[in-house]
């Protein structure tokens, strides 16, 4: 996971942006990957391509599966949820237990097994310069070296990501050579697989040494199959950095994806995540979402507890949002699905029905396509007269949909996709009147309220709402109050309203909906005297919840 550790002023980083050096020139572009060198997952003309020559962008999460190797059943999870590819977190033994050589060919195995590329990353390399608990990437590569054997034949499975955010913030500029001796050093050894090297500045590189010094790492790679990974969290507050930082690379011809990034703000800043994911898409480069649970921070947990039926508000966006996991990933057709050939589309989806229906909400339903390869997903629209609007995507054949408004009639169609992005005819419309407001009644509800982090004047907190009973809970408003005078300055996952010590919280568009047995989580930051008493009491569309 990212840090932002000693992190200058907001003005030093701006400064720093764009005072960033250039890749070269608007005429330079990367070489093209030798074609006897191409083996398995290469790159092409600056894009990440399969051993057949198919496009392939990453849509996944990352695992850390060096701190959690029971939870190998999350590559299932996470497969099932839409994702085309997995970030593993591994040690080599510098600073936690090193992942032996077993292992590694078990998650390797369990990954193709699941149908999802694996990025094998170690981890220990982490913030080096300033962590002094910091491996080298060079001792980084010795561990991969001995894992040769291992991942030996696996070159249209695996990714080397050689080692995670290898340099902190202190003199970044020392990143350049040691990222060009350890890919010598794997290519010298007969590595054949696409090498992924993380920027410094904890992986963001706000200082702009990647940028500025891709074209000379790019060229020490004598097969040209090396792809940059930037990793963007709080330095990444607007659309400008983002687009930006990605749209250099893509200019000079080099290959680069987004790593690592999170969505959720903390006491650094707040991640731009929706321009992140929309400039991937329009870029069509690929994205890794940290991270599917564990975290010591839990607000980056995209489920909570390992539970890939309760997705936290951060999950319900990476998965099921705009430009999400759902809506964009494709699998790779090295599994064989989505074969370059295969040009028949899935048949048409059965009329949606519409059930759950509130003033912002309901939930939809249809009879599945069908495919001569499979259906991997569903986009529904809104139909007004001769136009269309993508509002949800689904990889099964029900979803909700949410941000409404109340006493309106929609219009909802949906389309299914396979593999290869053949897309059907859409199916029959179904028109809904969303109902006019109004509480749920008969709520059953409890609420868990935690702080996750504390600094002088400041605090960041966390609410679970669960729904304990048999029908969904939609259009939902929380109500709670703080005893000593704290206050919300910013929320994720819902929208507050405060007057006094009395807080009222709506959802954001994904959080709208709460299933039966199921929960959202909102987050915020907020601002605070000496006590820091936690609410006490909670009512959600008026019921009282029990507290956990």
């Amino acid at each position: 996971m990212s840090r932002v550790a000693a992190l200058l002023t907001r003005l030093v980083t701006l400064l720093g942006l764009v005072a960033l050096g250039v890749l070269g020139p608007a005429t330079a572009h990367a070489q093209s990957s030798p074609g006897a060198l191409a083996t398995g997952i290469h790159i092409s003309d600056g894009r990440l391509v399969e051993g057949n020559g198919n496009d392939f962008i990453m849509r996944g999460v990352n695992h850390a599966h060096t701190w959690y190797p029971g939870e190998t059943q999350s590559l299932a999870d996470v497969k099932a949820l839409g994702a085309n590819t997995v970030r593993v977190v591994l040690s080599n033994g510098h600073r936690w237990t090193k992942n032996s050589a077993a292992d590694v060919a078990a998650v390797v195995s369990q990954c193709k097994a699941n149908r999802l590329i694996c990025v094998l990353e170690v981890h220990d390399t982490t913030g080096y310069g300033e962590d002094a608990a910091a491996g080298t990437l060079d001792q980084a590569a010795d561990y991969w070296i001995g894992l040769k054997d291992v991942l030996a034949g696996e070159e249209n499975y695996v990714i080397v990501n050689i080692g995670n955010e290898p340099w902190g913030n202190t003199d970044p500029a020392g990143w350049t050579a040691p990222t060009i001796a350890a890919v010598k050093k794997l290519r010298n050894a007969g590595f054949e697989h696409t090498i992924m090297v993380d920027a410094p500045n904890w992986g963001q590189d706000w200082q702009g040494v990647m940028r500025a010094n891709a074209q000379s790492v790019y060229d020490a790679d004598a097969t040209g199959n090396l792809i940059f990974s930037i990793h963007m969290y709080s330095v990444y507050d607007t659309a400008q950095e983002i687009t930006d930082y990605l749209n250099a690379f893509v200019n000079a011809g080099l290959p680069i994806l987004i790593g690592e990034f999170g969505g959720p703000p903390d006491q650094w800043g707040d991640p731009d995540e929706d321009t992140m994911m929309a400039a991937a898409q329009q870029l069509r480069l690929g994205y890794l979402a940290w991270s599917w649970s564990g975290n010591t921070d839990p607000i980056l947990d995209l489920s909570i507890g390992f539970d890939p039926s309760r997705l936290s508000s951060w999950g319900q966006r990476i998965f099921n949002g705009a430009n999400g996991i759902a809506q964009t990933s494709r699998e790779a057709t090295v599994f064989g699905g989505g074969n370059p050939g295969d040009t028949q589309a899935p048949t048409a989806p059965g009329t949606p029905t519409a059930s759950a229906v509130t003033a912002t909400s309901l939930t939809l339903a249809w009879t599945a396509a069908t495919d001569n390869v499979g259906v991997t997903g569903y986009d529904v629209v809104r139909v007004s007269g001769g136009s269309e609007t993508t509002v949800a995507a689904s990889t099964t054949n029900t979803v909700a949909v949410t941000g409404l408004t109340a006493d309106t009639t929609y219009t909802f169609a949906v389309y299914a996709r396979d593999a290869a992005g053949n897309r059907s005819a859409r199916s029959a419309t179904v028109s809904v009147t969303t109902d006019e407001g109004g509480s749920t009644p008969g709520v059953g509800c409890s609420v868990g309220y935690r702080v996750v982090g504390e600094w002088p004047g400041g605090f960041q907190g966390e609410i679970s709402i669960r729904n304990t009973g048999t029908t969904a809970i939609s259009g939902w408003t929380l109500s709670f109050s703080f005893a000593n005078g704290q206050t919300v300055t910013n929320m994720w996952g819902g929208t507050p309203t405060q007057n006094g010590g009395a807080v009222s919280v709506t959802p954001a568009s994904y959080t709208s909906t709460i299933p039966a047995a199921g929960s959202v989580t909102v987050g915020f930051t907020g601002s605070k005297g000496a006590t820091n008493t936690a609410p006490t009491a909670f009512r959600l569309n008026g019921s009282t919840c029990a507290t956990t």
